[in-house]
């Protein structure tokens, strides 16, 4: 399980990377400063969770059940979170209007939230 973990959060922070360079350049010339800031929004958070799943098998206090419900509450939430703002940031340039589905942010966000706090919660059990 570490190394799945530890997989996936370098290839999300890869990714973090890709998308911040592509926002940073390609995207500069056609969205304006807001949708800009929104879309380096997602790409921040998307890293932050990057750092975190790459740390999290190092908490060996905790067990490979718990380390299971935080690395898929984060993974998920990553996808509907900085995935939604992603399209919401460029939806002018696309032709799904992401708009329709931008009610899975704050879901994202709440998993995102809720993975974190598991870690906080079994952290005070011990």
């Amino acid at each position: 399980m570490d190394k799945k973990i530890t997989y996936t959060g370098a290839l999300m922070g890869m990714i973090a990377i890709i998308f911040g360079a592509f926002g940073a350049h390609a995207l500069k010339k056609i969205l304006t400063p807001d949708l800009l800031a929104t879309f380096e929004t997602g790409v921040r958070y998307q890293m932050y969770q990057a750092f975190f799943l790459l740390l999290l098998p190092t908490f060996k206090q905790l067990s490979d059940k718990t380390k299971n419900s935080i690395y898929y509450l984060i993974v998920i939430g990553v996808i509907l979170f900085s995935g939604s703002i992603y399209g919401l940031a460029t939806n002018y340039s696309t032709p799904f209007d992401f708009k329709t589905i931008g009610f899975i942010t704050p879901i994202g966000g709440l998993l995102i939230i809720i993975g974190w706090g598991i870690l906080f919660y079994r952290y005070l059990k011990i």
